[in-house]
């Protein structure tokens, strides 16, 4: 997991305040990790450790949307930005190759981008970056209170850098990928570590035996 940030941390280490979350998942996934019947999966298991998808915000063509409206499918969870120079970028195109390995499968996935910027992630804005990567892609928005319902809810952090003299800001935040069941149901977690192949593999997985 890496942040995208103006003032970058060393290489390899993450602000505080985002990497205390992630550190706190990742101890209890591993306490149990080695406890679980089959194959191993190549993502990270948090089956039973993360909150169940839930959400109430604006998809992208600014109707009201809930987690409900995705049941049907597995759900691929990720906070970002559009104006991130390289992490969300990065990160997306990863999950288009991804989804793109997976053939006909790939209609039974969606992408969900939830914006962490929603003061300049607007409805049009996020419509036209979220397209840039396919049409299983979908961009979400919703206002602070909301945001930080969410934040809370799946533990992942954001924090504005100060605006430089044109009023430009970078936002340092989670990057993990949260993949869910067709049910809502969490199930994996993606990072930045994991390469297309292996989210594609997973997801095959997922998508067979669910």
């Amino acid at each position: 997991m890496t942040t995208a940030s103006r003032r970058a941390p060393p290489r390899g280490l993450l602000p505080a305040p985002i990497l205390a979350p992630l550190c706190a998942l990742l101890f209890a996934f591993a306490l149990t990790g080695c406890a679980r019947s089959g194959p191993p999966y190549a993502l990270k298991n948090v089956t039973g450790f993360v909150a169940p998808l839930e959400f109430h915000l604006t998809d992208q063509d600014g109707q009201a949307v809930t987690a409900a409206s995705y049941r049907r499918d597995v759900v691929l969870l990720y906070f970002g930005y559009t104006h991130c120079p390289d992490q969300c970028p990065t990160t997306l195109a990863t999950l288009a190759n991804a989804l793109h390995t997976l053939g006909p499968q790939a209609s039974q996935v969606r992408v969900l981008f939830v914006s962490v910027d929603p003061r300049r992630d607007t409805t049009a804005v996020l419509k036209r970056y979220v397209s840039n990567f396919g049409p299983d892609f979908v961009g979400l928005r919703g206002d602070q209170a909301e945001l930080t319902r969410l934040s809370k809810r799946y533990r992942i952090a954001y924090h504005y850098e100060t605006p430089d003299k044109y009023g430009d800001y970078e936002v340092d935040h989670s990057t993990a990928v949260f993949v869910f069941g067709r049910h809502g149901r969490a199930r994996l977690l993606a990072l930045s570590t994991n390469t297309a192949p292996q989210i594609a593999s997973d997801l095959h997985r997922l998508l067979t035996h669910s």
